[in-house]
């Protein structure tokens, strides 16, 4: 290669540690008052994953909706930016430490509103409240989100404490850290946001929007493998079909998810 330039590497890009959230989507119109939501976590990277794919990705592009992560690293102690601990009493693993998840916290409430109801604050624990369909609705009805996704054996209970953090479960199950959870819940929030869905109706229909599980579906071919569609979806009458809807989506209920169909008969009518 004597006389001639060297050719340029391509080898891993130099990521330097920053205290400013990370805009996903800085190139994308942002609407104002688009529903956003904040992410606090050790791996910026996961992030948008599979949000930006779909629906989702398309409403993030569009800007129907915001997306920031916050990313941990940067509010570490000392010369390594440590953000963990042993735990105190002692114990395996490690725990978030409760000055470095505050100087985040801090951070991600930047311009947001102190009134929890209009922008909730989350930790995602496998101990916290399970999280369900209402829920989903109830944050979509928000202005946005903060959500730490945690690492490790979890986080010191003081910055949950001083900061009136609510922790919520995805399910009765433990994941390495909380990206995947945050990413299955903000899908099913986003998708809850004005404009996001092609069809509005699509979300009244679904799993759980009335307490039940959704009725089967099918489309052509008419016989496949010998299996027919049900004739009565193939009838015209609508008043019919959405009798055998209701009918299969409660059978279903009873058969799949008998805590939801006990849930919805205790309810005062």
């Amino acid at each position: 290669m004597t006389g001639e330039e060297k050719p340029k590497s391509h080898g891993r890009l130099s990521v330097s540690a920053s205290l400013k959230p990370r805009d996903l989507m800085a190139e994308t119109p942002r609407l104002k008052g688009a529903w956003t939501a904040r992410i606090i976590t050790l791996f910026p990277e996961a992030f948008p994953g599979t949000l930006g794919l779909s629906l989702t990705g398309k409403a993030l592009a569009e800007g129907l909706w915001h997306l920031e992560t916050i990313p941990l690293r940067p509010f570490g102690i000392g010369k390594h930016r440590n953000v963990d601990d042993t735990p105190a009493g002692g114990g395996a693993g490690m725990v978030l430490r409760a000055d470095v998840v505050g100087a985040a916290f801090d951070q991600a409430a930047i311009g947001t509103p102190p009134d929890r109801a209009k922008w909730p604050v989350i930790y995602l624990s496998p101990r916290g409240r399970p999280f369900d369909q209402a829920m989903a609705r109830r944050w979509s009805q928000t202005q946005g989100i903060t959500l730490l996704a945690g690492r490790f054996e979890g986080v010191d209970q003081r910055v949950l404490d001083h900061y009136a953090v609510e922790e919520v479960s995805l399910g009765d199950f433990v994941l390495t850290g909380g990206e995947i959870a945050a990413q299955a819940m903000l899908d099913a929030v986003v998708r809850l946001l004005p404009g996001v869905l092609g069809n509005a109706a699509s979300a009244e229909e679904e799993s759980h929007s009335h307490g039940l599980l959704e009725h089967p579906q099918y489309t052509r071919p008419a016989l496949w493998e010998g299996r027919e569609i049900p004739p009565v979806l193939m009838s015209g009458h609508h008043g019919e079909i959405e009798k055998w809807r209701r009918t299969e989506a409660e059978r279903l209920t009873r058969e799949r998810r008998p805590d939801l169909w006990a849930a919805r008969h205790s309810k005062p009518e």
